[in-house]
């Protein structure tokens, strides 16, 4: 069995393969790897929680199969692989999948609760590769998020976390869940105590119908609509006071998903981005019920491109809009070649101005990423 290795792809090497997926595919690709189904906490809007799924139904993704899907997923065109689950870190061959990853030249972000953390981990994390940390929060005081999460003393593991974070020059971002335990005009004061110099939303789950068990049908994530939209509206005005990853663009977009109105992006889902969980089953995103196809048999001849705009969240559509932002340079490669007529027709100027907004407004965050 091949070892992985932490040898990480140069500079010069990295640009070109961007360079020449921009040109072949539209850009890079993302994919959600949920690499098993334990978590070690227990949230109130979370099906993975531990009363919700107890230890003895608890699944991971084996240690060659987690292998053969990042060489696959790499293969694709994935230069973007984001580990989730219920909880990653409880995953025994984490270290390893990280450095098989950053090995073949993919940027890595490890989405966790933070409950395990530790000055010596963090340093096993960066020492194979990883470039993020996305964790999460989902309170403005320690004892309301402590409190959901189950998790007594996790504030002060997150700060100290942060700290060697910090000292490693990697970057941190505090994932929210917009839910009735927040109150966002708190949040700024209490995430720079934590340590967090960014901070990105995530939109209130209640059903979901794939394998990804990151929703419960609970009133602390139950709104009208009208409450969604005001919540939107202050996320938006919370830029002025610490960063936000998603874009303006994305908020806006959000809002017209909430009134069902028409969206003026749509997802690419299935085609620059995906989702893959333990059993090696990729789907479109989160909310499909039905995979495209095992890890195994993923080729071009799966990749679907149809504007889908039957689901939406913020956090993909924050990598929806940079896609967009990608597919138009591709498209501007193509003409320059004389070859847009075998393309498909350029978006109207609003979606790609729009584009270019999101991208240009998160660039120094997607920068350091």
């Amino acid at each position: 069995m091949a070892e992985p290795t932490t040898a990480h792809a140069p500079p010069r090497s990295r640009a070109w393969d961007t360079q020449r997926l921009v040109l072949s595919s539209g850009g890079p690709g993302r994919c959600e790897f949920t690499l098993n189904n334990a978590c070690n906490a227990n949230c109130g809007f979370c099906n993975f929680a531990r009363d919700a799924l107890p230890k003895e139904r608890w699944d991971y993704v084996e240690r060659q199969g987690a292998f053969d899907a990042i060489d696959i997923l790499f293969r694709q065109g994935i230069r973007y692989l984001v580990l989730t689950s219920g909880e990653p870190t409880l995953h025994p061959d984490l270290i390893d999948i990280i450095a098989r990853a950053c090995g073949k030249g993919m940027k890595v972000m490890l989405v966790s609760n933070g409950g395990l953390f530790k000055a010596r981990r963090i340093g096993e994390y960066a020492d194979a590769g990883l470039s993020s940390f996305v964790i999460s929060i989902d309170a403005a005081t320690a004892q309301a998020h402590e409190d959901n999460r189950g998790l007594p003393g996790v504030c002060d593991k997150i700060r100290a976390a942060n700290r060697e974070i910090t000292r490693r020059g990697l970057i941190s971002t505090a994932s929210v869940t917009l839910s009735r335990l927040l109150d966002i005009d708190a949040l700024p004061a209490f995430l720079d105590d934590l340590g967090f110099k960014a901070v990105t939303f995530s939109y209130p789950l209640t059903n979901l119908n794939s394998s990804f068990l990151g929703y419960r049908d609970s009133g602390v994530v139950d709104f009208t609509e009208a409450e969604l939209i005001a919540l939107f509206d202050k996320v938006k005005a919370l830029k002025s006071r610490i960063h936000v990853v998603n874009p303006t663009r994305s908020l806006e977009e959000m809002q017209r998903f909430v009134r069902n109105e028409p969206q003026n992006f749509p997802c690419l889902g299935g085609f620059r981005c995906f989702y893959l969980d333990w059993k090696l089953q990729l789907r479109r995103c989160h909310f499909w019920e039905r995979p495209l196809c095992s890890i195994y048999d993923f080729d071009d001849a799966k990749l679907v491109r149809d504007d889908c705009t039957l689901h939406d969240r913020l956090l993909p559509r924050r990598q929806h809009d940079a896609a967009h932002r990608r597919v138009g340079s591709r498209r501007g490669a193509i003409a320059a070649r004389g070859r847009l007529r075998r393309r498909r027709q350029r978006a109207p100027a609003q979606r790609q101005a729009g584009s270019i907004h999101a991208v240009a407004e998160g660039l120094p965050w997607l920068m350091r990423f």
